[in-house]
């Protein structure tokens, strides 16, 4: 989130959208019910009308993959009628910087300037890309803040989405044209004025598409045009789907980054100085604060923190240590099952450790994962119960006496029975402690890690000079068990980081006070950055602080002291973007920050340099831009080369369709970039396959959790949600002579999965291009092995799902493939 869930309460209009918040966070939609009660607005869009539309003032239904039409309507609604915060556009976005005279998007193939149909991706970073701005000799962006010059970011927006029109995004989305009216109309009207602001509350709906990542640029544009961006009340809020999702990804649970989203090495950069050399950014913006200028001092903090005193300048502070990436390899999750299906056995991937996961069940195409888990010689399950992975060996379609892995199951202590700290989708990091002691053998996630580096450790001194490569497991900084009382606050302080020489007022051994305190040559530790004044000398854990703010002056609820949120406790990231040029706020009523002229109060600024101006209208060469993690320190309207598949997101259908083209009328059906491994390509349906005519998407249920592992063994939640089902519509159930609680099968290209028919008014059919399509939805929190174990329960939503990802995050498209509804024999 760049806010925070409290903050939501300070908006005046809230779209919620690729969410259904009310049901999947229930406690949190209080602050929703806030500002509904304060006089906001509500907007769910949704393909089903959710928990979450039933507490909304408008519901808009839209098809499943589509939502890049309905945001591209509303970009159009926004141009056409420059219903733009206009300061914050000109001074805060990179809309007025003039484009590569080279740079299109050909409306006849669909596909952005630099295609290479070989390889199936842009030329996005080289000397020759189009996708890039202008400049003068010196190198600065040329602009023009009239915003009137054909080449300028804005007049692209502009002409890109004027195909976006009413009639068109009708055709496609399914949503009536005046439902889009009236969502455009209520969420622009209501938030692009100065004192107004609304914000976007998305999750998986979004996230889970081959344009997943685009999705979420559409409405970041969409945000940075309104002025959306650092105020009170706006945003654009991912609500993470666990307590500490947002904790474990700033830790570097992906397999592109390091913690504190440092990229993890790759082969192509085998020194420090070169790595560091690749992912530096540049500016020639002499108001750039261009934050990640200062990735030595990261990243040499961080492997100081990983290999203490073995990591020195002689040897490049141990980077050579560190496992490489082979440059070009996707290492994602798809592609590592992918992999682990194709080898002979043990081949490429001999084991595998399913920590507290159960990819039997999360995984799209669970079919071909299961399968693939059955190559491996040996799986590590470590879980609070037995889960359908771990028991992968005996589950349906399966014959153990044909299977050669060998499982582990380590049983582990569940959140209340271990102490640590969990951070929030608002990047709230709150400390919670032990409740009681886990039973039997089970014990902290932690411990059992240590338990298992030791016997690794110790393996490698016993072979001795005959070890392959033992400096990376000899060397390791790994002091974190010595009391056990205190395992937890021992990791949580090297995350902060150390001093290791004197420095000032700090003796080596003290704990770094922010990370403005890192340093590049060795002298400071880190495990990640972004955790720096966390845990303090001076304060201590400041995580684990409970004092909340009084409501009479802490008007938009910042409530500073309770917990702490990386960056340096900032609450609303990029808050100067939420004050004008003077650094007065554009909502007096609910400040972020206000320069008194003196300095900055109210929540931590994004950096204590002065307004971008003096009082008397003279620019502040001290003054630095609000969007300071950017390199030329302003919004990226314009996405230049971050993102695989185009700078500005375009409509493609899903990998499943039932469209047999493209109806922006373009040559390009799919997202051209789409991630589609090889062995998947037998396991899609042709687009409007008449075998597969139906629409569905997965969805969360309150009653269980995730895969169902926790809640599937608790007898009063089975009770609410005992088994698995499938929406539809009146309609479709009508078509196919089903009836309300009758058994039917779901099937997909994949498989296939046993259901009860749900007969609803909660889906509606859609007209799309003049044709009715139908949508049904299942969810994934069932599977055969819990309460009661039957392997001839076949009853798993992802069974059904398809194994194509997004190309910039590699996430599955989950929410939007072809099926069919058959009645039970």
């Amino acid at each position: 989130m760049t806010n925070h869930w409290i903050d939501i309460k300070n908006s005046d209009v809230i779209l919620i959208m690729g969410s259904n918040a009310a049901e999947n966070h229930p406690i949190s939609f209080r602050w929703v019910t806030e500002a509904r009660v304060a006089g906001a607005k509500l907007i769910s869009v949704d393909p089903r009308f959710t928990r979450t539309s039933s507490k909304a003032d408008i519901y808009a239904p839209l098809r499943s993959g589509t939502d890049i039409a309905f945001l591209g309507g509303m970009l159009k609604y926004i141009l056409d009628n420059g219903l733009i915060h206009e300061e914050s556009v000109k001074e805060y976005t990179n809309a007025s910087f003039l484009v590569d005279e080279g740079y299109e998007f050909d409306t006849v193939t669909g596909l952005f300037s630099g295609y290479d149909a070989t390889t199936k991706k842009y030329d996005r970073e080289s000397a020759t890309t189009t996708w890039r701005f202008q400049t003068d000799g010196d190198g600065v962006i040329l602009r023009d803040k009239t915003l009137a010059n054909p080449r300028c970011v804005y007049q692209i927006l502009k002409a890109h989405y004027s195909r976006y029109d009413l009639d068109t995004v009708s055709a496609i989305t399914g949503t009536p044209k005046d439902k889009l009216q009236e969502v455009y109309e209520t969420y622009v009207g209501s938030s692009y004025q100065s004192g107004k602001a609304g914000t976007i509350m998305y999750a998986m709906g979004w996230t889970q598409h081959t344009v997943g990542a685009q999705n979420i640029r559409a409405m970041a544009m969409i945000q940075l045009l309104l002025g959306n961006i650092g105020v009170a009340g706006g945003g654009v809020n991912a609500l993470r789907g666990e307590s500490n999702v947002q904790g474990s990804t700033d830790h570097c649970l992906l397999y592109h980054i390091l913690p504190g989203y440092l990229q993890s090495p790759e082969d192509a950069y085998p020194t420090l100085d070169d790595y560091i050399t690749k992912w530096t950014p540049t500016t020639n913006e002499p108001r750039s604060a261009n934050w990640w200028g200062n990735y030595r001092k990261y990243m040499v903090s961080y492997l100081k923190s990983m290999y203490g005193a073995a990591a020195t300048a002689a040897n490049n502070f141990a980077y050579e240590w560190l496992p490489k990436r082979d440059k070009g390899v996707p290492y994602a999750w798809q592609c590592m099952f992918d992999a682990m299906y194709r080898q002979a056995a043990g081949q490429e991937l001999k084991g595998f450790f399913a920590w507290g996961q159960n990819p039997a069940n999360s995984s799209a195409n669970a079919n071909k994962v299961r399968q693939a888990l059955a190559k491996l010689d040996w799986m590590v399950c470590v879980n609070i119960y037995p889960t359908e992975t771990a028991e992968f060996w005996r589950g349906p379609g399966m014959d153990p006496a044909n299977v050669q892995t060998e499982v582990f199951q380590l049983p582990c202590a569940a959140s209340i029975e271990k102490e640590g700290s969990i951070t929030n989708s608002g990047r709230w990091a709150q400390w919670r402690y032990k409740a009681i002691d886990p039973p039997g053998e089970a014990k902290p996630d932690a411990e059992i890690m240590n338990e298992i580096f030791a016997a690794v450790k110790a393996l490698y001194e016993a072979e001795g000079t005959g070890a392959v490569f033992p400096d990376p497991i000899l060397n390791v900084k790994w002091d974190y068990f010595d009391d056990p009382d205190k395992i937890s606050d021992a990791i949580a302080k090297e995350i902060n980081g150390y001093f290791l020489v004197d420095s000032g007022d700090y003796q080596a051994g003290d704990l770094v006070p922010n990370f403005v305190s890192l340093a590049d040559d060795g002298t400071t530790s880190s495990g990640n950055w972004l955790y720096c004044d966390s845990y303090t000398k001076e304060e201590g854990n400041l995580m684990a602080r409970r004092t909340r703010s009084d409501a009479a002056t802490d008007v938009i609820g910042l409530n500073p002291e309770w917990a702490w949120c990386w960056p340096l406790n900032r609450r609303i990231v990029y808050n100067r973007a939420s004050v004008d040029l003077f650094g007065q706020p554009y909502d007096s009523e609910h400040p972020v920050i206000t320069w008194d002229g003196e300095g900055w109060v109210g929540d931590v600024p994004d950096g204590g340099w002065p307004p971008l101006k003096n009082p008397d209208g003279i620019d502040n060469p001290d003054s630095r831009l609000p969007y300071i993690m950017e390199p030329n320190g302003v919004g990226r309207v314009f996405g230049v080369n971050k993102m695989a598949d185009g700078p500005i997101p375009e409509h493609y259908e899903p990998l499943e369709s039932p469209l047999a083209s493209n109806p922006m009328g373009h040559g390009q059906r799919l997202n051209p970039t789409a991630l589609l491994c090889d062995s998947d390509l037998d396991l899609v349906a042709p687009p409007a396959d008449a075998t597969y005519p139906i629409v569905c998407s997965t969805y969360r249920m309150v009653e269980h959790w995730q895969t169902g592992v926790m809640t599937r063994w608790t007898p009063w939640l089975n009770e609410l949600q005992p088994e698995m089902f499938v929406e539809m519509s009146e309609e479709l159930a009508a078509e196919k002579g089903i009836a309300s609680g009758e058994r039917v099968r779901v099937r997909s290209i994949r498989g296939e999965v046993q259901a009860v028919a749900i007969v609803t008014k909660r889906f509606k059919p859609f007209t799309i291009m003049g044709e009715t399509v139908h949508q049904v939805g299942v969810p994934w929190c069932f599977g055969w092995y819990a309460p009661n174990p039957d392997n001839t329960r076949v009853t798993n939503g992802n069974l059904l799902t398809p194994n194509v990802g997004d190309p910039n995050t590699r996430i599955p498209e989950s929410k939007a493939f072809m099926v069919d509804v058959v009645k039970e024999a």
